[in-house]
This record gives structure tokens, C-alpha cells and sequence, in this order.
């Protein structure tokens, strides 16, 4: 199988000792390119350049996230514009809204995020979007710039089949991550997850987060990798009543022409 990871956040300091490694068990599991979140101005900073570093192999995506909304200012959206202009860079974000955590105000993620959404929409970039416990904000929001932007993938979907719906009705691409694989709050995912059209899907790990609790037998520390993306990839095929080669083929075709990626190394 060849597999794309849309979510890696290989700029956290979980990877700094080890990175080659990282990217080394990834290949021999059959991920053939990542993309790395850009999460804050020097995240995206960071992201771009293990993108140049990795040429074909890694990509980024340049974007604020919600829990550092506070910090934007003037000069970041500076940054944010200059650094979605380079190939390498393949979607603003990670942006959006977080209300579980409210690390940032509601009304100055609001305004960041519109800030970010109408980035990708003078620079004709997707979206990477991030949303916890505000749909009903984040929609809103989304709808006013939906056919202003080439592409949307809601990153890391973790809500009901109400968002959902709502989603696939904007004509918007869903990430999936192991938070499928967690017998305490993602059983609910192995449902909806067969309600995705094929070429809506696309699977994630969120690594460092989110190591599937299904991996068997499991690894002695609580750090995700892009290598558990094959056992991902086999779960929601299970969960989809499909072969793991059929999920893994769809999503990285997906994944390749909303990116606009070229052909694995």
C-alpha cells in the first residue's frame, strides 16, 4: 500500500531527537509522503522547511491554529501569506475554532480564522481546518468562503453525524485519524465513517497525538508516528467493509488531487 499522511506534526518536539528514524519507519510501512501542520508562525516556519529539506516526500501546510489565536498579529499574517506562496506550502491552516479548550478567546478565534480563510481565498489555497465543540461557529463561518476556496478538509474529525452532514453538503473532505481506534469516544466514527463518499475520505495520524489504542501488540511509550497510518488505514477499511488496498488506494488518490501532489518518490 502506498498511503499519505495528511496530518503529521513532525515539527513537535517529540520528533527532534529522532526525525530520520521517524521518516525511515513511515517508508518501510508503506507512507510515502506526509504533510506537516503548521500550527503556529514558527510552527509554520519549521513546517516549510523539513518540506524543503524532504523535497516530494514531505509537504506543509502554513496556518494559526485556535489555541494560538491570541498571538496573531499583523506580522504573522505577513508571514502566513508569504509562506503559503511557495509550492511547497499545500493548504492554510491549521486553522479554525476550538471551544473545549478556549486556550484563546471565542471572538479573537473567530477573527483569526476569518483572517485565514480569506488567505486561501486571494491565494487560492485549500483549507486545513480544525474544529472542537463549535460547529455551529465554525460553519457559519465556513459557508461565507466555501466557493472562494479550491478545497476543505475538516482535519481530525472527531464530531457527530449532524457535522458531518453538514460538512459533505459544503462539498468538503474529511480527515480521519486513530481517535476511530479509541473503544472510549470513537466508536461512534465506525459508523459515520462508512457514510463518507471515497472521494471525500482522507486518514491522518495527528503525531504525535492520538496513538491508535488498538495497535497490537502496543508500543512502550505514548508517541504516535506516521507508521501506525497502515493500521489506520485497516481499521476504517474493517469499519467500511472494504479491503485495506481498496481504502488505502482511494484515499491517497483523494488526497493526491486535493493536494495536488506528484506521483510517490
Amino acid at each position: 500500500m502506498s498511503l499519505i499522511d495528511i496530518g503529521a506534526n513532525l515539527t513537535h518536539e517529540a520528533f527532534a531527537h529522532d526525525l530520520p528514524a521517524v521518516l525511515q519507519h513511515a517508508a518501510d510501512a508503506g507512507v510515502t509522503r506526509m504533510l506537516v501542520t503548521g500550527a503556529s508562525r514558527a510552527g509554520s516556519e519549521h513546517a516549510l522547511a523539513l518540506a524543503k529539506a524532504h523535497p516530494g516526500r514531505l509537504f506543509a501546510t502554513a496556518g494559526v491554529h485556535p489555541h494560538h489565536a491570541i498571538d496573531f498579529d499583523d506580522a504573522t499574517e505577513a508571514l502566513l501569506r508569504e509562506l503559503a506562496r511557495d509550492p511547497a506550502v499545500r493548504a492554510v491552516g491549521e486553522t479554525g475554532l476550538d471551544y473545549h479548550r478556549n486556550y484563546s478567546p471565542r471572538d479573537v478565534q473567530l477573527a483569526v480564522f476569518e483572517h485565514q480563510l480569506r488567505i486561501a481565498a486571494e491565494l487560492h489555497k485549500p483549507l486545513f481546518l480544525h474544529q472542537r465543540d463549535a460547529h455551529h461557529d465554525f460553519v457559519a463561518l465556513l459557508r461565507r468562503y466555501r466557493d472562494r476556496v479550491p478545497g476543505v478538509v475538516v482535519h481530525c474529525f472527531t464530531d457527530a453525524g449532524e457535522a458531518l452532514h453538514d460538512y459533505l453538503a459544503l462539498d468538503c473532505h474529511i480527515g480521519i485519524t486513530g481517535w476511530i481506534c479509541d473503544e472510549r469516544r470513537g466508536t461512534h466514527l465506525r459508523e459515520l465513517v462508512r457514510e463518507i463518499p471515497a472521494n471525500r475520505l482522507m486518514i491522518e495520524t495527528d503525531a504525535p497525538y492520538l496513538l491508535p489504542r488498538t495497535v497490537r501488540p502496543p508500543p512502550p511509550h505514548r508517541r504516535n508516528e506516521p507508521m501506525y497510518l497502515r493500521h489506520i488505514c485497516e481499521e476504517i477499511a474493517r469499519d467500511r467493509g472494504e479491503s485495506p488496498a481498496v481504502t488505502a488506494a482511494n484515499s491517497t488518490a483523494t488526497t493526491e488531487a486535493f493536494f495536488g501532489l506528484p506521483p510517490a518518490p
